[in-house]
């Protein structure tokens, strides 16, 4: 059974009383457990929006899309929010961190969220450690560089041991080092089990994944392994 299983996925906006938009035109495709996917196109191909759609931050408008063989389309807002907590981490290009908040503390925020009873500080020193700043736990994050903000970032993803993480943009604010040793922590995740989805408008950074899922116009028009 795939992790994700999307059929006839569509998505129409509203932009007027009258007139309409139709912003994902029937994409079907699976991604197991365990692969590395990118999901790439130029502003306005509807790849964000498709993101939105996995990731369970928005609803589709028709088909149908299994995620660990559930109908997610049947669920209910509070149902979606719960899936999500426990079983996605997002990273994103703008970080979303709490700034004048520790970085331990930015961390442990899922935590808050999860009815499992453990001890908070030490998981995410735990988490933290595993991508390099077990010496940062005290530090605000308005006190990091970028990259450490999105190593923070990737950690906070990683506190509820989620199926998926997805990767939005996640070198769109660092510079090329910076860059490359995030796009190292994602592939040294996946290849320790962890399913990754990027999403990315750059070929090149889509090359760091197995597979890469095009989309233009709403419609997806390739979906091909990569020769990494």
């Amino acid at each position: 059974m795939a992790l994700i299983e999307v059929k006839d996925l569509e998505k129409t906006y509203d932009i007027g009383e009258v007139e309409e938009t139709l912003a994902l035109k029937e994409a079907t495709f699976k991604i197991e457990a365990g692969e590395f996917v990118a999901i790439i196109g130029p502003s306005g191909s509807g790849k964000s929006t498709l993101m939105h759609i996995l990731g369970l931050l928005d609803r589709a408008t028709g088909g149908t899309y299994l995620f660990d063989g559930e109908d997610v389309g049947k669920l209910d807002d509070n149902e979606l929010a719960l899936l999500r907590n426990k079983k996605i981490g997002f990273i994103f290009q703008a970080f979303n961190l709490l700034p004048r908040t520790s970085v331990l503390e930015n961390v442990k925020l899922p935590l808050n969220y999860s009815k499992e009873k453990i001890d908070k500080d030490t998981r995410a020193k735990k988490v933290l450690e595993s991508v390099g700043l077990g010496d940062r736990l005290n530090f605000h994050t308005n006190q990091i560089s970028g990259g450490q903000k999105q190593r923070v970032a990737i950690a906070r993803a990683l506190i509820n041991n989620p199926s998926v993480i997805f990767a939005d943009e996640p070198t769109g604010n660092l510079d090329s080092k910076s860059g490359a040793q995030i796009m190292k922590i994602l592939d040294d995740l996946n290849k320790s089990g962890n399913t990754i989805i990027l999403v990315t408008h750059d070929r090149e950074i889509a090359e760091n994944a197995d597979r890469i899922i095009a989309v233009k116009d709403g419609k997806i028009v390739s979906d091909e392994k990569t020769k990494k």
